[in-house]
């Protein structure tokens, strides 16, 4: 158990473990991992120090997260933009899940999570892919916290895919219904995963950089200007605290 500690915003309050567990827990928490590269920098580092240091995050955070009874957990790992990147960070970044899931699944499997991914795979390296593919079938029985990798999405290049799906099956004569905001989210990637509680995003950044447009429709967003490799337990205990305190109206009263 978390002992207290400072909350964030206001260093004269404190808040534990405990406390937050007797309030509304987000079942989808969605996080953009931003600072990787500027932690590096303020050490003289390599920005690939940075992000091999940040997916060290994600495993600690995927585990409290776990332990609190958060349903989904999505991490923006790679978007369609980070082509734009240098080709050794690029290379880099797609190495990382087949680091990370090689040396972090069995514990994974022993948490009980489950991990899936969402993106588009044809520009995937199969190294990368076959690592990330093989984790989904070892875990796509575990009954626990679903962590979902968001590997070469894009939030735009996602809709477009689902229109053009809907398109399809609209010619082919397999589609006969109204499409309804229902209708639609079954043809996105993240079908069968209820919509993200709350959106964190680290590093000062206040964006959402083409992460999941449709779905943040009615998230709450909580930004922090720790740098991602900094984000520790308190950071996602503070950042549900604040998702507890306000009121989730949905354009209602």
């Amino acid at each position: 158990m978390f002992n207290k500690f400072k909350r964030w915003k206001d260093k004269s309050d404190s808040i534990t473990e405990d406390e937050i567990v007797k309030g509304q827990i987000p079942n989808h928490i969605a996080i953009i991992m931003d600072g990787n590269g500027r932690w590096a920098k303020k050490r003289s580092l390599p920005r690939t120090a940075g992000h091999h240091e940040g997916m060290k995050v994600v495993k600690r955070i995927t585990k409290v997260a776990n332990r609190l009874g958060v349903k989904t957990l999505t991490v923006y790992a790679f978007s369609t933009e980070n082509w734009k990147r240098p080709e050794d960070e690029v290379s880099y970044l797609l190495k990382l899940p087949q680091e990370f899931l090689g040396t972090f699944l069995p514990e994974l499997i022993e948490e009980n999570v489950q991990v899936r991914i969402m993106g588009n795979k044809d520009a995937i390296p199969a190294h990368t892919l076959n690592a990330v593919e093989k984790a989904v079938n070892d875990t796509k029985d575990n009954t626990g916290l679903i962590l979902n990798f968001a590997l070469n999405y894009g939030g735009r290049a996602e809709i477009i895919q689902a229109v053009n799906s809907i398109v399809g099956d609209y010619k082919a004569g397999s589609l006969k219904d109204e499409i309804d905001e229902n209708k639609f989210s079954s043809y996105l990637m993240s079908n069968g995963l209820s919509d993200p509680d709350l959106l964190i995003r680290t590093s000062g950044e206040i964006r959402l950089s083409n992460f999941m447009l449709w779905q943040l429709a009615y998230t709450e967003f909580w930004f922090t200007d720790v740098l991602w490799p900094d984000f520790r337990e308190q950071h996602l205990i503070e950042a549900i605290y604040a998702f507890q305190k306000r009121g989730r109206r949905f354009g209602g009263i």
